[in-house]
């Protein structure tokens, strides 16, 4: 296999996984107070109320069919008795629902932010470098998935084979760079597609993934007014009274305040 291959399977992925650990240390050291999603609701709400659960339902279960497929051995799910024909269904199908969700929650956010002209001036240049990234791993994965695995023949093309191990051989530094050899082209994009935006992840507001609100399910509740009906209006406290000046209390009280006062 030549160097560009050599790079490309194995230099490559290892340089992206290490910008990823490398950069996640690093933003949370030096920009903890910019570890946010920057939301924009604020500026419009309707398009986002339906593009935002639509890509991050869809992104969440894309990302699980990816884990699922590339961590699980193949042997595994055949000693468990999933044929390969079951195997290609339960994957297959629900991928492509998934991957139709996210690109247009995508669609639909990459549309609120040109057309709306507030969440576009409150857009940041790594905004649209991020989703120019997230826009290709997604595309490029969803493309691979119709023309391999749906329209490719009744059982698609088996990544379980090649591209599986090769990720999991990669995760334990015995790089089997061969077994992409033959990998079909459209997955090849998709890999190098994915590498890219987990190498330039820590520098977008993509982080905030890694900030998964679970105090919100242990913290006390926050009782802002009641609504008991028998409350009722309580007395205003006299130590929060605006102060005035001496003229204008003497002046409720029709009184002439001396030359000295």
């Amino acid at each position: 296999m030549d160097n560009f291959n050599e790079f490309l399977w194995v230099a490559f992925p290892w340089l992206a996984a290490a910008a990823f650990v490398i950069g996640i240390i690093w933003r949370w050291r030096t920009d903890q107070f910019g570890w946010t999603s920057h939301s924009s609701q604020i500026y419009e709400s309707k398009l986002l109320r339906l593009s935002s659960p639509l890509f991050h339902w869809g992104i969440l279960f894309v990302f699980i069919g990816h884990v699922m497929g590339l961590a699980i051995p193949k042997s595994w799910t055949e000693t468990v008795g999933i044929s390969d024909e079951m195997y290609h269904v339960i994957a297959t199908y629900p991928g492509t629902i998934a991957g139709i969700a996210a690109i247009l929650g995508l669609a639909g956010l990459i549309y609120r932010r040109v057309v709306n002209r507030s969440v576009f001036l409150a857009t940041s240049r790594s905004d649209k470098v991020m989703y120019v990234l997230l826009g290709g791993a997604l595309l490029s994965g969803f493309f691979a998935t119709v023309s391999l695995q749906l329209l490719g023949g009744p059982h698609g093309y088996d990544y379980r084979e090649t591209i599986s191990p090769w990720l999991r051989q990669l995760f334990i530094f015995q790089a089997r760079p061969e077994l992409m050899a033959d990998v079909p082209w459209e997955f090849k994009v998709h890999v190098i597609a994915g590498f890219t935006l987990i190498a330039l992840w820590p520098f977008t507001r993509l982080v905030h993934a890694f900030s998964a609100p679970l105090g919100y399910t242990t913290r006390p509740y926050v009782i802002y007014r009641s609504r008991d009906t028998r409350t009722g209006p309580v007395k205003e406290h006299v130590a929060w009274e605006p102060i005035r000046s001496h003229t204008e209390q003497l002046d409720e009280r029709n009184q002439t305040p001396s030359r000295g006062a």
